[in-house]
């Protein structure tokens, strides 16, 4: 029904102790999400946002012109290679293609002609050259009113990128609030951008943690409210306690700046990636068996 790695990719999301993992593998069918939520509503989980794994390398780059901008994302298998020269230079260069050429779907910058090749064709030129993939997984293509600003903010050498849009403001109070998005991870910029299944996937799961502690259904239904805004202040950046005052949230301190919040996009790199993961010893041992097989 379930592997030994599944009971430890659990473990990972997590940080549940391993029997737990296992018992709600066994109670969910071997069904993962299923699993998170059922240790989540057992009060097990000690690390519910842990959902998806940052396993892919590369870089994110956010390129202002002018009222244009774009926040992107480029692929390698290696931090290595995400640190070679000419691979930065391509993400610099993609940036800037770009934001000069108003790009905005995935296809158009692929199929974006410069100089005879195609953005599709560098990439794979690049990917002969260094010898490692390269690809160009995602990317927004954002333009600003002249009465909003843009604020950015690139965290560990790339790994992580922010882009805000904010009105009536300064440079200044769009930069820290991008600083903020890029450390705290928000989803979305105010709870009515929160996807409804969010929501409801959130209530239930609320409900059931509560009616777990042996709370009867209607004041469990009750206490959701109060916990749904509890969810609303850890995802929205508007209700996030801001970083460099922890007394304001956000939206207070963008509103005392005069100002309001437009977007928001932060990109972690290989965030939902999934990447093999190799197990030397293990390799080391599969290819002496293979040996003694021949044998």
């Amino acid at each position: 029904m379930f592997k030994a790695s599944d009971v430890k990719e659990l473990r990972d999301k997590t940080g549940a102790g391993m029997l737990d993992c296992k018992k709600a593998l066994e109670a969910c069918n071997g069904n993962m999400s299923e699993a998170v939520d059922w240790l989540r509503e057992k009060g097990i989980s000690k690390a519910a946002k842990k959902e998806s794994r940052i396993a892919a390398e590369g870089l994110c780059k956010v390129e202002v012109k002018d009222n244009k901008a774009v926040i992107l994302e480029v692929n390698s298998e290696t931090d290595f290679v995400a640190k070679n020269e000419e691979f930065t230079k391509f993400v610099d260069y993609l940036a800037e293609i770009i934001v000069d050429n108003s790009l905005k779907t995935h296809e158009e910058v692929l199929a974006f002609s410069d100089n005879g090749d195609t953005i599709e064709d560098k990439i794979v030129s690049l990917t002969a050259k260094i010898g490692e993939k390269i690809s160009f997984r995602r990317h927004e293509f954002v333009e600003k009113k002249d009465s909003e600003v843009f604020g950015s903010y690139l965290h560990m050498g790339g790994k992580i990128g922010a882009l805000v849009v904010l009105s009536d403001t300064t440079e200044e109070v769009a930069k820290d609030v991008a600083m903020h998005v890029a450390a705290m991870a928000p989803v979305c910029a105010t709870r009515e951008q929160v996807p409804s299944e969010m929501v409801d996937h959130e209530s239930k799961v609320i409900k059931e943690q509560v009616m777990n502690e042996g709370k009867p259904a209607d004041i469990a239904e009750k206490m959701v409210t109060g916990r749904l805004n509890k969810f609303y202040k850890e995802i929205c950046l508007e209700e996030q306690a801001f970083i460099k005052d922890s007394n304001i949230n956000v939206g207070t301190y963008v509103k005392n700046n005069n100002g309001s919040i437009v977007s928001m996009i932060r990109y972690a790199v290989g965030e939902g990636i999934e990447k093999k993961e190799e197990n030397f010893a293990d390799e080391v041992m599969s290819q002496i068996n293979s040996t003694n097989s021949v044998k």
